[in-house]
């Protein structure tokens, strides 16, 4: 049976999430001054779980069990997605989703117990770890704790209760022009932030909300923690970012990586997205970069193996936020996106047949970590003679300066960088990778996927 079809179907209506707008649609809103994020928000290297499939077990205490093996790997922050009791009237699947949730000042039973919960975040904080929660503030299950409000609840024109979208059909969207569910919503958040002492919230399908609820909120949690981190889900809207949030997602970039991954436009296209958005945005808004999450197949099933490790691996050397996705780092194809979000699918931590993913994710986090070259937004793209295939950029400061070669391609290339001087250039070395063979700048060859990394001290 041809498999090809069966996996465009699936990777299609998975990214349907990300709504059916163009990669480089255009923003209507002006670019607006983000407002000042915390600092430990752009030094962070984020990890996405989902606790029911991270283990076994499918508990908090798992993800305790694994911290020491999350800090060596170099996260330092952790996304919970959500952590509430799932709904059972008209739930999907056998274990429906975590994005039903039943109520939201509970807690999962299957996941432990409050306690459970609080040890989870005093062991990461040990760890200089931080605990984002994933806040589904747009809907509810339909056997929600706040049914007891009908008038939580917006209807349709013969007065029933609806979905947000007509196959959500597990969930009631919520009607924010009611004062007490804003009251409702923000006391909420305001307790795991108070009582439990969470770092801050990922709000899903922050569209489905009103922006002066979201504006409301965050001033509101700041007066609690004004280390507080809220992040949205939506992206290409400066305005997201100018009171409310402190990062969204770098959802065209994604897009214009899974089309050049798959052949269908030209390496180059990743730069002309990435500036796309830069000219939407002021210079120092924070976007999301991530390849692997819960609402897609898995990047090793969409790119392969080493597709996936170079395109993490531009995500670990551009600017803003990179995430990292519940067993990416060992190279796990385990799905979780629709209908397996709704099932009980462990990852499987020990696969064959993969390179040392661990120690070279490990050792690419350690360097964007440890040089401030790769913390700013300063991103110069150069340009090559295979711009079909291969991306070529450098990320400098007043001390380093480091150039990224990556071929985002399934054929080996020979290239020339357009780098008039390479002095100075040395190819930095990264665990389980080979070192450069014969390869004089500005001239390359990169295998399949191939990708080097070259440092210098900056430019006088």
């Amino acid at each position: 049976m041809n498999q090809i079809p069966l996996r465009r179907l699936l990777v299609s209506a998975c990214l349907a999430w990300f709504a059916a707008v163009p990669a480089f649609a255009a923003s209507p809103d002006a670019a607006a001054p983000p407002h000042s994020s915390p600092a430990w928000l752009r030094s962070a290297v984020m990890y996405e779980i989902f606790p029911r499939d991270f283990s076994p077990a499918g508990d908090f205490n798992s993800i305790t069990a694994r911290l020491d093996d999350l800090q060596n790997l170099g996260v330092n922050t952790l996304w919970l997605m959500p952590i509430h009791p799932i709904g059972e009237k008209s739930r999907k699947g056998t274990l429906g989703s975590p994005y039903c949730v039943r109520d939201f000042y509970a807690i999962n039973p299957a996941y432990g117990t409050t306690n459970d919960f609080k040890q989870l975040i005093a062991q990461a904080h040990q760890r200089g770890i931080k605990i984002i929660m994933d806040i589904v503030a747009g809907h509810t299950a339909w056997d929600s704790v706040l049914m007891a409000h009908p008038d939580f609840y917006t209807r349709d024109a013969n007065g029933r209760m609806h979905p947000p979208y007509p196959d959500w059909t597990d969930v009631a969207e919520l009607n924010y022009a009611n004062p007490d569910l804003r009251r409702y919503m923000i006391d909420m958040m305001t307790y795991w932030l108070r009582d439990f002492g969470v770092d801050g919230f990922r709000c899903d399908t922050a569209f489905t909300v009103p922006m002066d609820f979201w504006e409301t909120a965050r001033a509101e949690l700041a007066k609690v923690n004004p280390q507080v981190v809220v992040i949205t889900d939506s992206g290409a809207k400066p305005a997201l970012l100018s009171k409310a949030f402190d990062m969204d997602y770098g959802g065209n970039l994604f897009e214009t990586l899974n089309q050049v991954m798959a052949g269908q436009q030209p390496a180059s296209l990743v730069q002309d997205s990435w500036q796309h958005t830069r000219d939407q945005f002021a210079d120092d808004a924070l976007h999301l970069r991530f390849t692997d999450h819960h609402n897609m197949p898995r990047a090793v099933s969409r790119y392969s193996l080493n597709g996936a490790l170079a395109a993490q691996t531009l995500m670990l050397t551009l600017d803003g936020v990179p995430l990292f996705y519940n067993g990416m780092e060992v190279g796990d194809a385990t799905e979780s996106c629709d209908p397996a979000l709704f099932e009980k699918m462990p990852l499987f931590w020990r696969p064959g047949g993969r390179p040392p993913l661990t120690d070279i994710y490990r050792d690419l986090i350690k360097l964007r970590k440890q040089h401030d070259a790769f913390l700013n937004d300063h991103v110069t793209w150069l340009t090559n003679s295979t711009a079909a295939e291969l991306i070529s950029f450098t990320r400098q400061d007043a001390h380093d300066q480091y150039l990224v070669l990556i071929n985002l391609s399934s054929r080996p290339i020979v290239a020339a960088v357009d780098l008039p001087d390479t002095t100075g250039f040395e190819p930095v070395k990264i665990s389980g990778r080979p070192d450069p063979v014969n390869i004089v700048l500005p001239d390359i060859h990169l295998n399949v996927y191939g990708w080097f990394i070259y440092h210098r001290p900056a430019p006088q």
